[in-house]
């Protein structure tokens, strides 16, 4: 089930300053994070992800959630807002027209380098991580979810006039 992206998302995780995080699972289930910077969304609402390195750990984890169906995630981190993108890779591309126009963009970007391959993951789930956000939706849906220190003091704060 493809997303249906909101352009102040889009151009956050396409923004080379916000910070991009893609956590991928290994062989045992145990997470593993890294920043990727190279992580962006493409014309079709895809994240593509660039890896560098043929020996990275997130390379080995992302290649084996495609063979298994797995998810891995995207945390992605403005200045005002964050938000996390639940997806499923659907294709690594280690060569053709793809691979080649992403190769040399990122010869000229970054000198000579390698790219190992091009990572395309199908976004599922994007939530915004915002913490206001997320306190907004916490004290609509679930308005008992409140610190009892925070009860006391609302209780104790109560004048009354003579």
């Amino acid at each position: 089930m493809a997303v249906v992206w909101e352009q102040k998302v889009v151009e956050l995780i396409n923004n080379k300053d916000s910070v991009k995080v893609l956590a991928t699972l290994d062989g045992d289930g145990v997470p593993h994070t890294a920043v990727k910077q190279s992580l962006h969304v493409d014309q079709e609402g895809r994240i593509v992800y660039l890896e560098l390195l043929e020996s990275s750990r997130t390379f080995e984890n992302i290649t084996r959630s495609l063979w298994h169906d797995q998810y891995v995630s995207v945390t992605v981190k403005g200045d005002e807002s964050s938000y996390k993108i639940k997806g499923k890779p659907t294709r690594i591309h280690i060569c053709g027209t793809l691979f080649e126009e992403h190769y040399i963009a990122v010869r000229e970007r970054l000198g000579d380098v390698d790219l190992a391959a091009v990572c395309v993951i199908e976004p599922e789930e994007v939530r915004n991580q915002t913490y206001r956000e997320r306190l907004t939706l916490q004290e609509a849906g679930q308005p008992f979810y409140v610190h009892l220190d925070r009860l006391a003091n609302t209780v104790h704060t109560v004048e009354f006039s003579e």
